[in-house]
């Protein structure tokens, strides 16, 4: 770290206080919890409380806003553990609904990144939306001609390339451009790809942009050639300004009523990249958990570094959604945060933590969050008294579940076995699949369809015994 690097408060801080300058409404947080929203379990993204407005509604604090958004997204939850993946975060965004535009918004993400934040301008690449002709969406010639004036002023060399899809990037590489153009890896919308958008949702060409660690070096295993959207981790990507223009109907795509812009800028990447670490587990939102797991283990970092990452990742979450109101269940939102805990507490013997230990890192979570969120300081005992309870649970499910799993190691796991290690263990199927991989225990390669035929035939016992006893 650069003795004059911003933390990540600091960071947030200098965001929030550009955008104010610029005449944006700071609005706070919305739940991890949707509240208007029943087609996703999680706020996943800064724009989704924003949706309606987004569509034309007029919010009540204008048409400028800004926030720091904290969100969850379980889909990463397989890749917590490298340098980069959380399944929570905060994402720093600000919108224009129907006010200014890439003219406008490009540029004050440079000045947030380089002046604000102090970030190498030489470091930075961006990407930009290759068109759809298929959709009748033009290639996204404006966006790059800004990015283009701005690297020269900063002098830094330019170069454009057309690249399409992330596989054929690396395979022929880019050349070092400045400016790549993907084709659907630059649509936004909450379906992916335009023609998944769903009917009546916004969308539109989105700008990307990444900071280059050339301490890394790429691995040939993501392709023989590194680009932007590399997954090995020599590009970070830091944000995304969204630039949404249409709306999906029946027949296609039409101009929304008002252009609007969402930007999300993940705030633990790029205090990542403020301290020039590829490691976003060493800021200041994760490395107190880190260093209070060293503490309680007597293992350092560089040993344990993928189940301290996993352990610092999920109990955060955990953490935040039990200050949101979900406590621990086998259904929804519940079982999600049940999921995170239990890992937590799998990913602990590595670490030879086989006592409680999460009401020792609660108060640090809430240390470090308590100032800008000042409610999970507020419900920092409830907290603790919420995931202590499911850990001591899951512990003594845990130790049976490993022995039961261990006495499969001869001849393999089969769907039925995985079946028994859920319902009479409490093993949950996730976990044991996982385990069984870390262990080397092979699978049934057809487990999945004889768990579901055990489980159906449970949910039938189950309810002819409720209807012999009404």
């Amino acid at each position: 770290m650069t003795a004059d690097a911003l933390t990540a408060d600091e960071i947030r801080r200098a965001f929030l206080d550009l955008m104010t300058e610029r005449g944006h409404v700071v609005i706070p947080r919305a739940p991890l919890i949707p509240r208007d929203d029943p087609t996703t379990l999680f706020t996943g993204s800064g724009m989704q409380p924003l949706l309606p407005y987004l569509l034309g509604a007029e919010h009540p604090a204008g048409s400028r806003l800004a926030d720091s958004q904290t969100c969850l997204r379980v889909q990463d939850i397989e890749e917590v553990g490298d340098n980069r993946h959380t399944t929570f975060f905060e994402m720093l965004g600000n919108w224009s609904l129907g006010d200014y535009f890439k003219q406008e918004q490009i540029p004050q993400v440079w000045e947030f990144l380089t002046q604000r934040v102090g970030l190498d301008p030489a470091r930075i690449y961006v990407s930009c939306f290759s068109g759809d002709l298929v959709h009748g969406i033009p290639k996204d010639e404006e966006a790059a001609a800004i990015w283009t004036r701005l690297f020269s002023e900063a002098g830094v060399s330019t170069g454009q390339a057309d690249v399409g899809t992330e596989a054929h990037a690396a395979a022929v590489g880019t050349d070092g451009a400045r400016i790549a153009f993907y084709g659907s890896k630059n649509w936004w919308c909450r379906g992916g790809k335009a023609e998944e958008m769903p009917i009546g949702e916004p969308g539109g060409p989105d700008s990307e942009i990444f900071y280059l660690f050339p301490q890394v070096e790429h691995d040939p295993a993501y392709g023989a050639h590194c680009h932007q959207n590399c997954d090995c981790g020599r590009f970070i990507e830091l944000g995304n300004s969204v630039f949404m223009e249409y709306r999906r109907t029946e027949s296609g795509f039409e101009p929304l009523p008002r252009r609007n812009v969402d930007y999300g800028g993940g705030l633990a990447r790029i205090a990542a990249a403020a301290m020039d670490s590829p490691d976003v587990f060493r800021i200041g939102l994760l490395w107190p958990i880190i260093e209070r797991l060293q503490e309680l283990s007597g293992t350092s970092y560089e040993e344990r570094t993928h189940a301290m990452r996993v352990i610092a990742d999920h109990l955060r979450g955990a953490a935040f959604l039990a200050v949101d109101g979900v406590q621990p269940s086998n259904k929804a939102q519940g079982y999600v945060m049940r999921r995170l805990i239990r890992r937590a507490v799998r990913f602990a013997f590595d670490l030879g933590l086989e006592e409680n230990f999460f009401p020792a890192i609660v108060p640090t979570i809430a240390r470090i969050y308590e100032a800008h969120f000042p409610e999970v300081g507020e419900h920092a005992d409830y907290v603790q008294r919420v995931l202590a309870k499911e850990e001591q649970a899951f512990r003594r499910t845990l130790r049976k579940g490993l022995r039961q799993l261990e006495a499969f190691r001869a001849d393999g796991v089969s769907g039925g076995e995985l079946f028994v290690l859920s319902d009479t263990f409490g093993f949950p199927i996730e976990l044991s699949t996982e385990e069984a991989v870390r262990q080397g225990i092979a699978v049934s390669p057809d487990w999945r369809t004889e768990f579901d035929e055990q489980m159906a035939a449970q949910r039938a016992r189950s309810q002819r015994s409720t209807t012999l006893h009404v």
